[in-house]
């Protein structure tokens, strides 16, 4: 069995089901990233992992225990991080205090500014100042700083370049590649296609709730494949 294995999940929102037996697996130290066009479930798959939804059926293992029907409390002292779509600061909250709120779940936050701010150097020039006042650059770069507070085993990236400008977009793809050459297993949701296939070891194409396609990211690349899926040739 995977690190992370998602076997075969069904999801509903409301009466509507978004997810039809949806299977990942995951490997320690991996960034695997979910692919395909708005509203095809990928958001739906990390929440279900994080415990905001939880399935109907199937189950998500996670280092040999069974989550999908734990609380998410419980779900983020296992060392999962969840770093939602939009960036979701607390705007009238310093930065510092952002931070602090992603390690609730340690004793000590003193330790992981320190690492935060040497992984986002940007950030320690306003660790005082509200997080609403810093650019939508700047801000996903302290969700994802925020996210990392917790020293979780497994992050969960939910379209970190969304209406980024493409600069800050590199910059962001960057942070990622290092975060997988530090050994950091990454569950991606990109829309960026070009940049998640660089960023990660392989990929999954959703397509109206169910896994369409999935391979390693260089070679679904250059296969032209992805772009099968997603017009679902």
């Amino acid at each position: 069995m995977s690190w992370l294995s998602i076997d075969g999940i069904h999801v509903r929102r409301g009466h509507s089901s978004v997810l039809h037996g949806v299977s990942i697996d995951v490997e320690q130290g991996e960034v695997v990233t979910l692919l395909g066009s708005n509203g095809m479930g990928k958001s739906t798959t990390l929440r279900t992992i994080s415990g905001l939804h939880r399935p109907h059926r199937g189950k998500i293992m996670f280092d040999g225990t069974r989550i999908d029907r734990r609380p998410m409390h419980e779900i983020v002292k296992d060392g999962v991080a969840h770093v939602p779509e939009g960036r979701q600061v607390f705007p009238a909250m310093t930065v510092r205090e952002n931070l602090e709120m992603g390690a609730f779940v340690r004793r000590s936050a003193g330790e992981g500014i320190e690492e935060a701010v040497r992984r986002f150097p940007v950030l320690e020039r306003f660790l005082d100042a509200p997080a609403g006042s810093l650019s939508g650059g700047q801000q996903q770069m302290l969700a994802v700083a925020r996210g990392l507070m917790s020293k979780p085993r497994l992050l969960l990236l939910d379209e970190p370049t969304l209406g980024l400008a493409p600069l800050v977009v590199a910059e962001i793809g960057a942070i990622i590649r290092s975060l997988r050459e530090e050994g950091v297993t990454v569950l991606l949701v990109e829309q960026n296609t070009a940049l998640a296939l660089d960023v990660s070891d392989r990929a999954y194409v959703l397509v109206e709730g169910r896994v369409e396609l999935s391979g390693p990211s260089s070679e679904l690349l250059a296969s032209g494949e992805i772009r099968k899926a997603y017009m679902g040739i």
